[in-house]
């Protein structure tokens, strides 16, 4: 009994060190400094997260002291420069656990889809292939496959969703066939924040042969993922869903798969010999990473990632569950108010989610665009529309919600706020 009681206490100072720290964090995020009485409410991370000082601090270093090209001199602010950014190529294989040469900088999650769209979808697939895509999409894993699909000629289908907001797995059972040769598909929905089970969706894909893409915009930031351990081919996600700078992405892809790709842009860097009528590429990554990249950005996403691994993606899940969970309860309160997607549940007093630190609703005779605007005038950031996913809330029978999101610059000290100010401006809006 005595070895239960100091493991439970054990347990109880570490999770209660890991609030305070996290709690002192909202510090670090000098946007913060603005509105000095702290009534200035962020919950608009799924869109862009809020930027660190280290990150702020690594674009002021390379742009102050070392703003050179990479890999191009050999003077000493451009070999600066270089390691640099080949040290954020390292610190992100590490952070995916990959092997680095297996990890290409794009400017967004976008550019890596559209990447793999049109350098191997372009160049595999043809009338009678199947690429598998979900109903619950961003924009950016839709349009680039209708592209190819009208291309190739091969057949662009969804895996329908459930009405709760999860998949239809059932259905994804059904639709695999030797006929289907890519998935792609999001790990957390933007919107409703369903978290998919991608390692069994995997797994079920590669019986037969399909390669798989995961977009893990939503979830790099809160999800420790492993790319060994989920086996996926492809991986993609921005910098500044994750505390770095706006303007890079990453694209993970297996490298046997890369090496047989073709490139994607051409220009400098990633060509090997350039002569009048022929020329031949540089190796991966470099010949997926043509011209000057956004280097200061590029380093950013190193500070970032240190940023969070400090924190540990486990404990920044369980925090953020938390949250969602607080403000999940107020929402449910107002019996005018539908929230989209998977509820929470509570197991042993401790929240748990089958959903991400994201909450999509609305209110009854208020559009969302007033509503958004209005909280606005409060200093409460949200945001409202269609949020890159049509094809989702025309699933949902609307054409626009109000979503909010958070990150660990939020805390249960805003909700009481919050509630005030959603009350106000519904009273005021009807």
């Amino acid at each position: 009994m005595e070895s239960e009681y100091d493991d439970r206490c054990s347990k109880i100072r570490i999770r209660y060190a890991i609030i305070m720290k996290i709690n002192s964090i909202k510090n670090q995020f000098p946007i913060f400094n603005n509105y000095p009485d702290n009534k200035f409410l962020y919950l608009d991370s799924a869109s862009t997260t809020l930027k660190h000082e280290s990150v702020l601090s690594k674009l002021e270093d390379y742009y102050s002291k070392y703003s050179a090209n990479i890999h191009r001199s050999v003077y000493p602010i451009a070999e600066k420069a270089t390691n640099e950014f080949e040290r954020s190529r390292l610190t992100v294989s590490k952070f995916i656990n990959s092997k680095s040469e297996e990890v290409i900088f794009t400017k967004n999650t976008t550019e890596s889809i559209n990447l793999v769209a049109y350098s191997w979808g372009l160049n595999n697939l043809s009338k009678g292939d199947i690429v598998l895509i979900s109903e619950m999409e961003h924009h950016s894993n839709i349009i680039p496959w209708q592209f190819v699909s009208q291309k190739t000629g091969c057949s662009l289908k969804y895996i329908p969703m459930l009405d709760d907001g999860t998949l239809d797995m059932g259905a994804f059972d059904l639709l695999l066939s030797n006929k289907v040769k890519f998935l792609s598909i999001t790990h957390q929905s933007n919107v409703l924040g369903t978290i998919n089970p991608i390692q069994d969706i995997i797994q079920k894909a590669h019986q037969y042969g399909i390669l798989v893409m995961i977009d893990a915009a939503q979830s790099i930031s809160h999800h420790k993922i492993d790319v060994q351990l989920l086996d996926c081919d492809f991986l993609v996600f921005s910098g500044h869903k994750m505390f770095a700078s706006t303007g890079v992405g990453v694209l993970f892809g297996k490298y046997d798969i890369l090496d047989k790709m073709n490139p994607f842009m051409y220009g400098g860097q990633m060509i090997n010999q350039v002569g009048l009528k022929k020329s031949t590429w540089n190796t991966v990554p470099l010949k997926f990473e043509a011209g000057t990249p956004n280097i200061a950005e590029v380093i950013s996403l190193g500070a970032a990632i240190d940023f969070i691994e400090s924190l540990e993606t486990v404990n920044i899940k369980k925090y953020l569950d938390k949250i969602t969970n607080s403000y999940l309860k107020i929402l449910k309160n107002f019996s005018d108010i539908t929230v989209y997607g998977k509820q929470s549940i509570c197991i042993k007093e401790e929240p748990y989610l089958e959903r991400g630190p994201v909450i999509a609703f609305n209110i009854e005779g208020v559009h969302p665009y007033d509503f958004c605007q209005i909280m606005g005038q409060h200093d409460i950031s949200l945001r409202s529309g269609n949020h890159c996913a049509q094809p989702l809330l025309n699933k949902l029978g609307t054409n626009s919600t109000n979503r909010i999101s958070f990150h660990i610059y939020n805390s249960v000290d805003e909700l009481d706020y919050f509630e005030k100010k959603l009350k106000k401006t519904i009273t005021f809006l009807r």
